[in-house]
């Protein structure tokens, strides 16, 4: 039985005219999911019990509900159109996203990816519509049919599961929490909480911390608490223009390899843009109101990762957390995948050595795009040095954190003067100005909502692209899972080191068993190597 959730098995229920629900193998597998009270699957379904009004994660501990009062939905935004309120006793928001949102390729997919980054705010429903290529009525008609909600209802959806992270886990002002969440007002707000949750902001906040006096075996605390379970962990000292610090604590699905996304970071960071350790990272960002400064850290008790922002403008919060849980993978359906991955023999002991292995999305992908035509055949600490150089000299200057930073300079600063500072081969310095000129033109668009198929073919017309820049921007851009870059000799050196064929076309079909997470055996691969060369 996989993880990954289906769509909805059956509408909402109609008296007088139920057929048995169980008959439906979909539902029948939903429901034992329930049953079982299976943590694995929370975020990827919601349980509407409409005998009660609520809508549930699957491992809700209350008493489970007959069948034929339940209805599956793929989203909450779904629940809240079936006029169901989320359960006060098991937070069905407070989960790691659903991995179906990076593993499909569909509309509703990369929209979802979109409304996540608050695109809908910033640009309304016109805005992703045209972003996706469709136009407003095709994009919420596609969407309701598919995830049972239009585009404004799922992006309420996820404002409101922000809001309530925010109200029940920190120290923030209420009408911080408002607009940090992506309400247009506080009325709006209010309206919107109350709805969903059946309280008030005030009430839900104050419920939070009775909450975790109860756990606590005290009473009620006066003053947030960090609570992974929440989602966040602490936010304070809101500045000027709602910019100010914010902290929190983003749940991960477990297994978390945390520890090797770091590594991976602390291989590549440039001196003056970023600051790695084995279980810390720090960096320079432009986001979309300013530039911030985003620390990210590992959680010692628990799959989750701990970020404080220093953001220009609360507004940038839910764009920062969409690409770092994408950075970080949060979302991956790591025992699925090492479940895969496993059954072959011998790529067996690496996923035993390092269960939830991660695939490193991306925070920037213009930045992404940069350093991979850098990196082409040289090595990664070449690469490093040339692009430290290449950040030194264009990026912008900010004051961040208490002192002077680098941000990465922007597509058009690199088409402007990159053939002033690129040090190497002609061609490749041509290739890197032209793909930068495309990007700041918008001639090429690289991004997470892109369909995959066309994005690789937009790479491979440009010169200069191959087809390893194409599959290695598509993993971790648009999180394609099913990538094996063959023609990567590091990727082939891991492969003999693990006792694999390193031939590029054996390895290929070698490979063809591991679908649909080849990318996730390409790190296995790149760890292998990566660990022979340190010893």
């Amino acid at each position: 039985m996989t993880t990954t959730a289906a769509a909805p098995s059956r509408t909402a229920p109609r008296r007088g005219l139920r057929a048995d629900p169980l008959a439906d193998p979909v539902f029948a597998e939903k429901y034992r999911a329930m049953l079982a009270r299976d943590a694995r699957f929370d975020g990827q379904f919601i349980t509407g019990v409409h005998s009660t009004g609520i809508y549930c994660r699957p491992s809700c501990p209350a008493a489970p509900p007959k069948p034929t009062n339940v209805t599956f939905y793929r989203t909450a935004a779904a629940a809240h159109e079936a006029g169901l309120r989320a359960c006060k006793r098991c937070l069905p928001d407070a989960v790691p996203g659903s991995p179906e949102w990076d593993l499909d390729d569909d509309l509703a997919a990369r929209a979802m990816r979109l409304i996540a980054d608050g695109v809908v705010e910033r640009e309304g429903v016109p805005g992703l519509a045209r972003r996706l290529g469709y136009t407003p009525r095709h994009l919420t008609r596609v969407l309701t049919a598919e995830l049972g909600a239009g585009p404004l209802a799922l992006a309420r959806a996820h404002r409101a599961q922000t809001a309530r992270a925010l109200l029940t886990s920190t120290s923030m002002r209420v009408s911080d929490v408002a607009f940090a969440a992506g309400f247009g007002s506080i009325r709006q707000f209010n309206d919107t909480v109350r709805a969903v949750y059946e309280r008030s902001p005030l009430e839900l906040r104050a419920s939070a911390r009775a909450r975790r006096g109860r756990l606590a075996g005290t009473a009620p605390a006066t003053a947030p608490v960090p609570s992974s379970a929440d989602g966040a962990a602490d936010a304070a000292e809101p500045g000027p223009d709602g910019a100010g610090v914010v902290r929190l604590r983003l749940p991960a699905r477990p297994p978390f390899d945390a520890a090797g996304v770091f590594a991976w970071l602390a291989t590549r960071a440039l001196d003056g843009v970023e600051v790695a350790a084995p279980d810390r990272y720090e960096r320079t960002l432009a986001l979309p109101t300013g530039p911030s400064l985003v620390r990210l850290a590992s959680v010692e008790d628990g799959a989750a990762l701990d970020v404080e922002a220093h953001l220009a403008s609360l507004a940038d919060l839910a764009p920062l957390v969409a690409r770092v849980r994408r950075l970080f993978d949060l979302d991956a359906d790591a025992e699925a995948i090492d479940a895969a991955l496993a059954a072959d023999p011998v790529l067996a002991p690496a996923v035993a050595a390092t269960p939830g292995i991660r695939m490193p999305g991306s925070l920037d992908p213009h930045e992404l795009v940069v350093r991979a035509l850098v990196g082409q055949q040289v090595s990664v600490a070449a690469a490093r040095t040339a692009l430290t150089r290449l950040a030194a000299d264009l990026g912008d200057r900010v004051e961040l954190g208490g002192r002077t930073r680098t941000l990465f300079p922007d597509a058009s600063a690199i088409a402007e003067h990159g053939a002033e500072v690129l040090r190497g081969p002609a061609a490749r310095i041509r290739a890197i100005v032209d793909v930068c000129g495309r990007l700041a033109s918008g001639d090429l668009v690289v991004a997470p909502e892109r369909e995959r198929g066309e994005l690789r073919a937009d790479l491979l017309a440009v010169p200069g692209i191959g087809p390893w820049t194409a599959g290695y921007l598509a993993m971790r851009v648009t999180r394609e899972p099913d990538e094996l870059l063959v023609s990567d000799l590091a990727l082939r050196n891991g492969a003999a080191r693990l006792g694999l064929p390193s031939d590029a076309k054996t390895l290929a079909s070698r490979g063809a068993a591991w679908a649909p997470w080849r990318s996730y055996a390409s790190m296995h691969l790149w760890r292998a190597a990566a660990s022979a060369l340190s010893t």
